[in-house]
């Protein structure tokens, strides 16, 4: 008998999940993943909180899981080109893209990379380091293939260079390559494709891009990682010190009417998890978190608030800045703010590095995801879920969201919601209720 297909869009904490539960049921799951390996968002982080738990040490065993699964097919590199007709029988087409590699001969050895002569910001360093043309996106990427980036290689956008292909011993470079389409039927479709962090340079105010020691929390996550480019140490980018003071910012373009109204969730909780591990790696640093308001409403999440002030003196300072900028020259943060309270008194405070939290967004293809599917789409651009009785439904049977696809969710819940929506998928598809 045929096993019923089951299409998952999204290759983060929360996709990865459900397909391994539908997959352990007997469905055969078609993983669709944009980036050219599955982990997301949470591949780029050091901890997790509460526990500060390795990040990777987590997800790392559950992507093999994955690539590994005799029910998962991994479409990475690919995004959903089509879907018609309706639950169980929807007709879905999937663009895998061109790598211009043969993945079944690529050895990921490496020595395309080192010749290559364009460099290019990294996206999985936040832009702190550079990477090449041809790459891999990070050491625990899956699949573990090079993928040349059409864009920025000289060969396929001047006929220049070839390079790569010139010391590729197993001959997996193929700059002729095209995308290839799959077409197959499935049962249901899953959509766990993620958030995309807001561009702090879109608020002036706060000094991103133009301030070099104003970064981002994604950035300072990356900073703080072994793997990092910093390998683990905490370094300010301007002059690559160790800060003595460092600040954080919260509510970056979040809870605010002109920009997101809704609260996203984890920053709270994030900026207290980077403050423990700055500690931790620099004892002597000195740390404010700025914020508005403490939400920090999870399963001993207010502990680890309580443990950041009271065991590595991490400082709360309910405020929001009115300017920052540079100190001196171009090293160091100025940063304007006023005391809370019926006379609040305006003050200056000079930072070493100053970090950023900005609101944690609707990924930028729900749109096109909206058109494709024809589901429905919030004020805020989440998907909208109307069934308080099956909260990971969408307004189209069969087609099934979680993560932060569905709204504002840390790790933890994306991981229960995941497994949630593979049970009401089984159960779609195995004749339940609708």
């Amino acid at each position: 008998m045929e096993k019923k297909k089951v299409v998952v869009v999204g290759g983060g904490i929360a996709g990865i999940q459900a397909s391994l539960d539908l997959a352990d049921r007997g469905f055969e799951v078609h993983l669709v993943e944009k980036s050219p390996s599955i982990g997301g968002h949470m591949a780029q982080l050091d901890k997790t909180f509460p526990t500060n738990d390795c990040s990777m040490c987590i997800l790392s065993p559950k992507m093999i899981s994955c690539a590994d699964h005799d029910n998962i097919v991994l479409h990475t590199y690919s995004e959903l080109e089509a879907v018609e007709g309706a639950a169980p029988s929807f007709k879905v087409a999937i663009r895998e893209k061109a790598r211009y590699i043969d993945v079944d001969r690529c050895t990921a050895c490496g020595d395309c990379v080192a010749k290559c002569p364009v460099k290019v910001p990294s996206e999985f360093e936040e832009g702190l380091t550079i990477r090449k043309a041809i790459y891999i996106p990070f050491p625990q990427a899956v699949p573990m293939k090079m993928t040349i980036d059409k864009d920025q290689c000289r060969k396929l956008t001047e006929d220049k260079c070839g390079v790569c292909k010139k010391v590729c011993q197993a001959e997996a470079v193929d700059y002729e390559q095209e995308d290839d389409i799959i077409e197959l039927d499935a049962a249901a479709i899953v959509v766990a494709n993620g958030f995309d962090m807001m561009d702090a340079s879109t608020m002036p105010q706060y000094g991103f891009g133009v301030c070099k020691d104003v970064v981002t929390s994604l950035q300072l996550e990356r900073i703080l990682s072994a793997s990092g480019p910093t390998s683990g140490h905490l370094q300010r980018p301007s002059d690559g010190n160790e800060p003595k003071k460092l600040g954080f910012v919260q509510c970056v373009g979040s809870r605010d009417t002109r920009t997101h109204s809704y609260c996203s969730s984890v920053c709270c909780m994030y900026a207290t998890k980077e403050a423990i591990l700055a500690r931790e790696h620099a004892p002597d640093v000195q740390i404010t978190i700025f914020y508005m308001d403490m939400r920090a409403t999870g399963k001993g999440f207010q502990e680890f608030v309580s443990r950041a002030k009271d065991s590595y003196d991490v400082r709360y300072v309910r405020t929001r800045p009115a300017m920052i900028q540079s100190a001196n020259g171009e090293s160091g943060v100025l940063m304007s703010y006023e005391t809370r309270g019926l006379a609040g008194e305006p003050v200056t405070e000079e930072l070493d590095l100053l970090v950023l939290c900005p609101a944690l967004v609707p990924a930028k293809d729900n749109y096109s995801l909206t058109k494709i599917l024809g589901t429905e789409l919030d004020a805020d651009g989440f998907f909208v879920t109307p069934k308080l009785a099956y909260p990971t439904d969408t307004t189209v049977y069969g087609v099934l969201v979680c993560g932060f696809a569905s709204g504002p969710i840390d790790i933890p819940d994306s991981v229960s919601q995941a497994s949630a929506v593979a049970a009401r998928a089984a159960e779609i598809i195995e004749g339940g209720r609708a």
